[in-house]
């Protein structure tokens, strides 16, 4: 006579494995679901709120005082019936959040609320749009957003573009049409968690990058999708292997990446442009964009970078850095980079336009 132990474990090995499959997925998605309906309807409490908090203000429009007084009157009662996510800070909050989103339809179901206030502490319209227009396309988590905020993505991107580029590419009305418009530099990699240190080996930054390739795809920007990982290039006898391969669909072309643990030498932009061309030749397709070089270091002497590669090449040298600066050195360099931009455009300008 089995015991109900066998039976049980024979009743469990006869289960249908698509059934199981089913059945779990049915549960997951309906957990996952709930937690969605419950941001989603927190995000609309929030919104409703500041929008009743508004109008009882404009009620006492004459009185300046009254805005203040009301809030924190209203924290006091909130507080003592349904605790602190009603104190003085957050309805200021719900306030705010009405007056930046005033149309309730327009409200995006993939933002929770912990997004909405990363984006209302944005005080600049145009940077708030493009967070927000980020998030929702790429289904970015309010860690994500928060550290592509922190890492200050929308000024680099101005780095490579104007400001209604950047934005009509994140409206998703235009495509990026030029290299430099994907390729970031700097590059963050705090994700990878690598202690700074006088040395370490090329092989252990690029395991590290495979092991987080999520973020790292995150941090390269739209468009990525993983190749290869030290692909094998023969080229007569003699064998070379590129570090890592991507693909960018935004662009229809290849994306070689070779990391480096030093300062950057010419040797090192001269192996990369003959990565870049032997793709080109044999690897792309006819109807694909020429491939693009990057050249991701810790250091670069700029002066090299011009001397050593054509005008028209598609190499760039991108600097990386293992730990993202606090936020008053981080607008400081962001400043710097945007004044050495603006610097080589007006070079770049004939004189009678600089005139005008």
């Amino acid at each position: 006579m089995k015991s109900p132990q066998n039976l049980n474990s024979n009743a469990v090995a006869q289960l249908n494995q698509t059934f199981l499959h089913d059945i779990r997925t049915i549960i997951t998605t309906a957990q996952a679901n709930a937690v969605r309906s419950v941001e989603l309807h927190r995000v609309e409490m929030y919104w409703k709120l500041g929008e009743r908090i508004f109008v009882e203000e404009q009620h006492e429009k004459e009185r300046a005082e009254y805005g203040a007084y009301l809030i924190q009157n209203l924290s006091i009662e909130m507080e003592k019936e349904f605790g602190s996510g009603f104190s003085k800070r957050q309805l200021e909050r719900a306030r705010q959040f009405y007056r930046l989103f005033p149309i309730a339809s327009a409200l995006r179901s993939q933002l929770n609320w912990y997004q909405y206030r990363l984006l209302i502490s944005i005080s600049d319209s145009s940077k708030r749009e493009f967070y927000e227009l980020e998030s929702a396309k790429n289904n970015w988590n309010g860690k994500e957003l928060e550290r592509q905020i922190n890492a200050q993505l929308y000024e680099r991107l101005l780095l490579s573009s104007d400001k209604e580029s950047v934005l009509a590419v994140a409206r998703e009305q235009r495509l990026p049409e030029k290299p430099r418009e994907i390729v970031k530099d700097p590059m963050y990699l705090e994700f990878l968690g690598l202690e700074k240190q006088a040395a370490f080996y090329e092989h252990e930054l690029e395991s590290a990058l495979i092991s987080h390739l999520q973020e790292f795809l995150l941090e390269l920007g739209n468009g990525y999708t993983f190749v290869a990982r030290q692909k094998r290039l023969l080229i007569e006898d003699d064998e070379f292997f590129a570090d890592l391969v991507f693909y960018n669909r935004l662009l229809r072309c290849f994306v070689v990446i070779e990391l480096k643990t030093e300062k950057m030498s010419h040797r090192d932009l001269g192996q990369l442009q003959m990565y870049v061309n032997y793709y080109d030749r044999y690897e792309k397709r006819p109807d694909e964009n020429p491939t693009i070089g990057i050249l991701l270091c810790p250091a670069r002497n700029k002066g090299v970078v011009e001397m050593t590669l054509p005008k028209d090449t598609a190499v760039y040298a991108s600097e990386y850095q293992l730990s993202l600066p606090d936020a008053r050195l981080l607008e400081q360099k962001i400043e710097e980079w945007l004044l050495e931009f603006e610097r080589n455009e007006n070079i770049m300008l004939p004189d009678s336009e600089t005139k005008k």
